[in-house]
C-alpha cells in the first residue's frame, strides 16, 4: 500500500514531504515568480517527482515560459486560460484556451503570454534524460530574441540564459494567478 505523504504549511505555501500520494490545491501550494517571467506553480516537494515535472504556470502579456530551447525528454503543454504566443522551431503560432502542445524530444520551443490578460497553462515534462549535463541547451532563435525570450549566443547554462531576468523566489499564491 502507498502511503500519504505528509504537508507541511511553510511561509512560501504547502510543501509535500516524502514519498506518497497526496492532494494540493494551487493555490494552497508554493509558488515560484519570475521579474517579467511569470509565476509558476510547484506541486512537488521533498523528493522531486522521479519520472515526470508538472506545473502551473501563469503569464502575464508579454512574459517568457522560458528561454527558447529544446530538451532530452518531450514537454507537453495545455492552455487552460488566456492567449499565447508560441515559438517552435523557429515559427510562430498563436494559442488559445485549450490548444495543446507537444514538443517531443529535441523540439525547440518557448512559449509567450498574449492578449489582453494573463495565460494560464499545465505545462508537462518527462525527466528521463532532461537532467544532467546532457539536458537540452538554449539555442539562438530570432524570433525568441525579439519576443525577449532568447539568447544571444547558444549555452546549456540556465545560469547565463535566464541572467536578464533574475532569480525566481518562492512566494506564496497571489491573486490573480489562477483564473475563476
Amino acid at each position: 500500500m502507498v502511503p500519504e505523504a505528509r504537508l507541511e504549511t511553510t511561509e512560501h505555501g504547502v510543501v509535500p514531504k516524502g514519498e506518497g500520494w497526496f492532494v494540493l490545491n494551487a493555490r494552497d501550494a508554493r509558488w515560484r515568480p519570475g521579474r517579467g517571467r511569470g509565476a509558476y506553480c510547484l506541486f512537488e516537494g521533498e523528493p522531486e517527482f522521479p519520472q515526470v515535472g508538472i506545473h502551473l504556470v501563469s503569464l502575464g502579456p508579454g512574459e517568457p515560459m522560458s528561454v527558447y530551447h529544446w530538451e532530452a525528454d518531450q514537454e507537453d503543454f495545455l492552455v487552460l486560460a488566456g492567449e499565447a504566443l508560441l515559438i517552435v522551431e523557429g515559427e510562430e503560432r498563436r494559442l488559445r484556451q485549450w490548444d495543446f502542445v507537444h514538443c517531443p524530444a529535441g523540439t525547440r520551443h518557448t512559449i509567450i503570454g498574449a492578449g489582453a490578460a494573463p495565460s494560464l497553462f499545465v505545462a508537462v515534462g518527462a525527466r528521463d534524460q532532461s537532467t544532467g549535463p546532457d539536458w537540452g541547451a538554449y539555442t539562438v532563435d530570432e524570433a525568441a530574441i525579439r519576443h525577449g525570450a532568447g539568447v544571444e549566443q547558444e549555452t546549456t547554462e540556465a545560469e547565463e540564459a535566464y541572467a536578464p531576468f533574475g532569480p525566481r523566489e518562492p512566494s506564496r499564491y497571489r491573486e490573480g494567478w489562477v483564473s475563476e
